[in-house]
């Protein structure tokens, strides 16, 4: 057992709503591949980023329940194998999760180093965020607890600050004593804080050995220790995640590792990153380190624009023209439409949240569904019928379920599915169909080594997904 050990603990929680409607609640931005030069998501490049680092060990990775699969998938595709995905019932904040993560740390290893990660964030000079890493290690092997700061470039009042007793200079490698910490600050004071040396801001990168952080947790919030350690004692194996105990994680504070330890240890040290860092914390910085054209417009997807410019168009499902745009985001999915002056971007979440207020499903949920299986996305629905594109993985297989109010057709577009229908099995290839009659027990497999295709025709007095009575399920689902 090895004490010079880094674990990632990779903090997968959050909505992104600032991305809206891309980034939602059901699939978030550190899903997504955000970045127009890097086809992998945020929290595949966040993984990826620190391969090349020495005594590397898989990652502990928290996440909430609902992306428990999203998440194991990502990591399967990029043949990782995390120590463990520890499913938070309801999020608490980093404090609680950055315990649950050292107390799992040192079940297998005697004093590893923990380097925190946010899932959601872009750096561009990767070997040189290695290199400070690397540089932070001494400070870490000395039981101080590390944070990373970002030299600013503007005066943002969306960051926190953090101030050093020591001016940064223009030196790569160097570490001072925190002197404290300040929250979104107005513009006055960020401007007073963009012309002193001192102050960097909060990324949200921590790194520190798990028993020196868990000894100034315990010194300064020791509930938080004990109602996580009860959570992992009381956990259960599920799969390949771990379900805390809810009971014991309720009674935790929600509460920030900032507040909770870094703003009173004595311990703190912060160590500046020029690493072109981002939090993609709205569209306008997505714009920013997008590859643009010469008119400084970012465009995916169907896109044609005339006399244009500074913009950032995207389109996921259909054509989109335009003429004479200035400054504006434009983001097209199959089900919502975003508009926005750049400069206001940041009001995104703003209409999300009332969105929300009025009970709009697109707030939240995408249209495109992700299973543990694959995915489906409805086509087209009335009052009691719905079409749906299934897709289903090699080797996926759908539970082994009842429907009370509907009945279902089941047409293979591509690749082959195995069917059971109350005991009786068939083989399905392209252009066959099947009717699974109400009240049938039913299950869907694809068998191949490629995606199976279908398309579902629903019919019945009722079609809410609460109708699935599930009988077996290979994902441990019971609703």
């Amino acid at each position: 057992m090895k004490s010079d050990s880094i674990f990632p603990v990779i903090l997968c929680g959050g909505s992104g709503s600032r991305l809206w409607p891309l980034s939602r609640q059901s699939y978030p931005k550190q899903f997504l591949s955000i970045n127009s030069k890097n086809s992998d998501s945020l929290l595949q490049q966040t993984q990826k980023r620190i391969s090349d680092l020495d005594n590397l060990k898989q990652p502990i990775i928290i996440c909430n329940e609902e992306h428990r699969f999203i998440v194991a998938e990502q990591m399967r595709g990029i043949n990782i194998n995390p120590h463990s995905i520890i499913l938070e019932p309801f999020g608490k904040n980093t404090c609680p999760a950055i315990v649950l993560a050292a107390l799992e740390a040192i079940k297998t290893e005697v004093d590893p180093t923990l380097l925190v990660l946010s899932s959601d964030h872009e750096i561009k000079e990767e070997k040189k965020f290695l290199d400070v890493i690397q540089y932070g290690l001494n400070f870490t092997s000395k039981n101080r607890l590390i944070t990373f700061g970002i030299i600013p470039s503007s005066p943002e009042t969306g960051y926190g600050y953090i101030k050093s007793e020591k001016p940064f200079t223009n030196e790569t490698f160097q570490g001072h004593q925190i002197s404290e910490f300040t929250e979104k600050p107005n513009l006055r004071k960020a401007q007073e804080f963009l012309k002193d040396k001192r102050y960097s801001w909060n990324s949200g990168i921590f790194m520190f050995k798990a028993k020196a952080i868990l000894n100034e947790v315990k010194k300064f919030s020791p509930e938080i220790i004990e109602f996580c350690n009860k959570s992992l004692i009381s956990s259960k194996k599920d799969l390949d995640f771990t379900r805390i105990d809810n009971k014991f994680f309720k009674k935790c504070p929600n509460i920030s590792i900032d507040i909770a330890v870094l703003e009173k240890t004595q311990l703190g040290t912060v160590i500046p990153l020029d690493v072109g860092w981002s939090d993609i914390g709205s569209w306008e910085s997505v714009w920013e380190s997008a590859n643009k054209d010469e008119n400084k417009n970012y465009k995916k997807g169907n896109v044609f624009l005339k006399e244009s410019k500074n913009s950032y168009i995207r389109s996921e499902s259909r054509l989109l023209t335009g003429i004479g745009l200035k400054n504006l985001i434009v983001i097209e999915t199959s089900d919502a439409i975003l508009i926005a002056d750049k400069k206001y971007s940041q009001k995104v979440k703003e209409i999300v949240e009332e969105l929300k207020s009025n009970k709009i499903p697109e707030a939240e949920k995408h249209r495109k569904i992700y299973r543990p299986w694959g995915s489906y996305v409805s086509l087209v629905e009335d009052d009691d019928w719905q079409v749906k594109l299934i897709d289903v993985s090699p080797g996926g297989t759908l539970s082994l379920q009842m429907h009370h109010h509907r009945s279902e057709h089941w047409i293979v577009v591509s690749g082959t599915a195995r069917v059971e229908i109350n005991e009786s099995i068939s083989i399905l290839c392209q252009n066959e169909s099947t009717y699974i009659p109400q009240g049938s027990k039913h299950r869907l497999m694809n068998p191949g080594k490629i995606p199976l295709r279908l398309i579902e025709v629903q019919s019945g007095s009722y079609l809410g997904e609460d109708d699935i009575i599930r009988f077996e399920d290979v994902y441990g689902r019971s609703e």
